[in-house]
């Protein structure tokens, strides 16, 4: 089954708290062809926020992995969210 995560919830996995706008830009200046699976990040409501035939590819993209979306565009983070085990690859401390 498919999983989904929210722009924020990437964000704050990558150390970048409150910058869920900022993924929805990486993703955006993804070079065709990419590897990232951006096809799974949503909005904090589940839905899909591309618009034209980038949200149709989207929601196929979605669909072919068994994410379902409700009457209104969303699917359920209870069923199809995405729970990280541990932080990935961000390290705190001093830099240098």
């Amino acid at each position: 089954m498919g999983r989904v995560a929210s722009y924020g919830q990437v964000a704050a996995v990558t150390g970048l708290v409150n910058a869920a706008r900022q993924v929805g830009y990486a993703l955006h200046a993804l070079p065709a062809g990419s590897t990232v699976p951006w096809h799974r990040v949503v909005n904090a409501q589940g839905a899909i926020s591309l618009r034209d035939h980038h949200a149709l590819t989207q929601r196929m993209l979605l669909a072919r992995e068994g994410v379902r979306f409700d009457a209104r565009g969303r699917a359920d983070f209870a069923r199809f969210g995405w729970a990280p085990r541990r932080s990935v690859g961000v390290k705190k401390g001093r830099s240098g």
